[in-house]
């Protein structure tokens, strides 16, 4: 192409984005502010919608409408409300995204019929961004492919390919005994420092994946930096799209991270490529979510939680899983808790609806055992679907050894056993330091499926 068509092209884009930009606009004003919750009268906007409450010429909050009663629109900001005065005028944000020169991306509200949409594309492989799709890395600005709704419409059930093929994440714990299939949604249940997140990154580095999107939502601004540039690294970073949305930031921008990193997700699932997606955690997301509905007033039904809570968590997991095209996401959810507490409502929520749980313990992790994965408690729902019925006789068998082994631990340890009285439990005994050593992997080692199923195999006829 030329330099006068591409110059050509650009005045086109020009064009269609005058055409479409409204001659006036609308404006209300701010009634209220109790807390983070902002009434505003004035205004139709539907549900979703982004707002702008302009301060000033050279400052604004921005906003987004999360309820309504009457004429009153409840507002909340996702940005600092400082300098705030009732009467400040409120308007929609109908910003289109101005055509770039040599970037002909179709121009987008950022109001889409399905609420806000936000930037995704190939291009975006290899950055940080917010939740928002503004960049945090000082990279210079994205130029994506698309615009895609922030929220997606629910998927028919009817239209997803079944789970069929084995998933490699480089974890022969995993690999061997709970295996993943690709577009499979599984829970990493754990408490706070027993490894989850240099789990994560161990399988954002191995998995035979063709892109990783990460989630960070609700983290500590430290654990950010220190995973992208110690437990990502720059080979995995290469491949990935990260979204952070930090614990100081306001709760509809940890809300909207989760669902941007799943928007990420879906595109590159309607290339036809394989997704991993990984979340960490999904705790927080419900965190957020219970400020948001308790600052509307919504009641809290079940130890805190309002009902929106429990409404919005399988909405969030439901959209990954296997497309109609050949595309899969394969997500991992992080889920904050201590043991294994029953009563905690988020973690017996979640357990439900994903498709397995893989429960870190602080017991193996005190022990110096990593991954701390408790084989014993975690179960894969998929497994029977993808691998053989070889691998499945041999996985059972080892999980039965084990878990022998370790329910006459302390039999064993005070010399009370004597050897003879049990035939397996003599074997689980002769084979623990090998399966113990199976178990355990360090945190720049990758075991394929190959390598796994052979070491498996040698566990059980050593």
């Amino acid at each position: 192409m030329s330099a006068l068509e591409r110059w050509l092209a650009y005045v086109q884009a020009c064009g269609h984005t005058l055409e479409e930009a409204a001659l006036w606009q609308p404006k209300g004003r701010l009634t209220r502010v109790t807390g983070m919750v902002m009434e505003a009268v004035g205004l139709r906007l539907p549900v979703g919608s982004a707002c702008v409450i302009e301060i000033d010429e050279q400052h604004h909050v921005e906003a987004e409408v999360v309820g309504f009663s009457g004429e009153c629109l409840y507002l909340m900001p996702v940005t600092n409300v400082h300098g705030l005065v009732p009467g400040t005028p409120v308007s929609a944000l109908i910003s289109h995204h101005p055509p770039q020169y040599e970037h002909h991306g179709v121009p987008q509200n950022a109001n889409g019929p399905f609420g806000r949409q936000v930037p995704v594309g190939a291009s975006l492989l290899g950055r940080i961004l917010d939740s928002l799709g503004r960049p945090l890395d000082g990279q210079g600005p994205i130029h994506p492919d698309a615009y895609y709704p922030l929220y997606a419409q629910p998927i028919n059930p009817l239209d997803r390919t079944p789970v069929r093929d084995v998933l490699d994440v480089g974890v022969k714990a995993i690999n061997g005994l709970l295996t993943v299939g690709r577009g499979q949604r599984l829970g990493l249940f754990a408490g706070s420092g027993v490894g989850k997140s240099v789990l994560l990154g161990m399988m954002a580095r191995f998995t035979k994946a063709d892109v990783v999107v990460v989630g960070l939502i609700g983290e500590r601004g430290r654990e950010v930096k220190d995973f992208i540039e110690n437990i990502l690294g720059e080979d995995g970073l290469a491949r990935s799209v990260v979204v952070a949305a930090p614990a100081d930031s306001p709760p509809l921008m940890r809300l909207h991270g989760a669902a941007y990193a799943t928007a990420l997700a879906e595109y590159f699932r309607d290339q036809g490529l394989s997704v991993l997606l990984l979340m960490d955690s999904v705790t927080r997301y419900a965190m957020a979510q219970r400020e948001i509905a308790l600052a509307i007033g919504e009641p809290p039904v079940t130890k805190g939680y309002p009902p929106s809570v429990f409404a919005k968590l399988p909405q969030l997991i439901e959209r990954a899983g296997c497309g109609d095209n050949g595309g899969a996401i394969t997500g991992f959810y992080t889920v904050l808790s201590e043991g294994d507490d029953q009563q905690d409502p988020i973690a017996d929520s979640a357990r439900a609806i994903l498709d397995g749980h893989f429960v870190l313990s602080r017991h193996l992790a005190e022990a110096g055992h990593y991954p701390a994965i408790d084989i014993e408690q975690s179960i894969s729902r998929v497994m029977v679907d993808v691998v053989s019925k070889e691998q499945l006789t041999t996985a059972r068998n080892f999980k039965q050894l084990y878990s022998r082994y370790q329910r006459n631990r302390d039999l064993i340890n005070v010399g009370a056993y004597v050897s003879g009285s049990d035939r397996m439990l003599d074997e689980a005994i002769r084979l623990h330091p090998t399966m113990e050593a199976f178990l355990m992997q360090a945190m720049d080692e990758s075991f394929d499926l190959d390598d796994t199923r052979q070491l498996l195999d040698s566990v059980l006829v050593s």
